[in-house]
């Protein structure tokens, strides 16, 4: 392996140490702590495994946190008006509803329900209509995330070619719109896509957000392009595994991110810190 390893496992754990500090600091002067309500609707697995890690991240930089367990049968509308009492209660300053929900549930609807400046997830259109216009407030995790992480190779990404492998609300399209705020030359690719064998070999950057496992091989990376590899994949030994395939890549990439312990400490790491962020915001007012 030639590859440098972008270790989101440490990193993250740096922003948690700075976060804590500041939390400590406003309680020091007399401020409340940052809030946090998370909504879980029904008992997707993965979903209660993410949940609980963002949990035991508020308690350990201090944050107050509120879990709402609702079960899978719980009708929309019950669904809004939490959301809607939550939006006005003033201990807390951001409101996550973890996806995916049931299918009675209309997903736009249910974050369009949450206030703009307690949508920490950073997926309410109001915010990513701000991150289009390179005016951000509260930033989608994720690529948010992947943004700090790039920030560590110490790479100036201005003028770069960067390839974004997925288009999802969540992470494929406001990625590449962090990667154009970086100055980058942005490509999104998605199942449509033609040679995308070609696009992704021209790639300085490549963010792998497709959902598949393995998905890219080692002869599709350019020699000295950052990889970053979003995806998590339950491989046939029961394994995680990325979206990329790990071991060619790291061959001829001059980073790569581990799956896991790459990407996703990021995101939570982000979350805390919109969290903050909101509070802050909420203190102006």
């Amino acid at each position: 392996m030639t590859a440098q390893l972008l270790d989101g496992k440490t990193i993250a754990a740096t922003i948690r140490l700075d976060i804590k500090e500041k939390i400590a600091n406003r309680r020091a002067a007399g401020e409340r702590a940052p809030g946090l309500a998370v909504i879980m609707v029904g008992d997707n697995p993965a979903s209660e495994v993410y949940v609980r890690n963002k949990q035991m991240a508020c308690a350990e930089v201090g944050f107050h946190s509120e879990l709402y367990a609702l079960p899978a049968t719980t009708a929309q509308s019950d669904l809004l008006a939490l959301i809607d009492h939550l939006n006005t209660d003033p201990l807390l300053d951001g409101i996550l509803v973890q996806l995916p929900l049931p299918p009675q549930m209309d997903e736009e609807a249910v974050i369009e329900r949450i206030a703009p400046t307690k949508d920490v997830d950073g997926f309410h259109p109001y915010n990513v209509g701000r991150l289009v216009l390179r005016m951000p407030l509260l930033r989608p995790c994720t690529p948010k995330g992947v943004m700090t992480l790039l920030a560590h190779t110490g790479r100036d990404l201005s003028g770069l070619d960067a390839v974004v492998i997925g288009q999802s609300n969540i992470v494929g399209r406001p990625m590449a719109l962090e990667l154009l705020a970086a100055r980058c030359t942005v490509t999104i690719c998605h199942s449509r896509t033609k040679d995308l064998a070609a696009k992704v070999q021209a790639a300085d950057v490549l963010v792998a957000a497709v959902g598949r496992a393995q998905f890219v091989p080692g002869a599709w990376i350019k020699p000295g392009a950052l990889v970053i590899d979003v995806g998590i994949n339950r491989g046939a030994d029961g394994k995680l595994v990325g979206d990329v395939d790990f071991a060619s890549c790291a061959e001829r990439a001059a980073w790569i991110t581990p799956v896991p312990g790459g990407v996703g400490p990021m995101t939570i790491a982000s979350l805390l810190e919109n969290t903050l962020q909101a509070a802050e915001l909420h203190a102006q007012h």
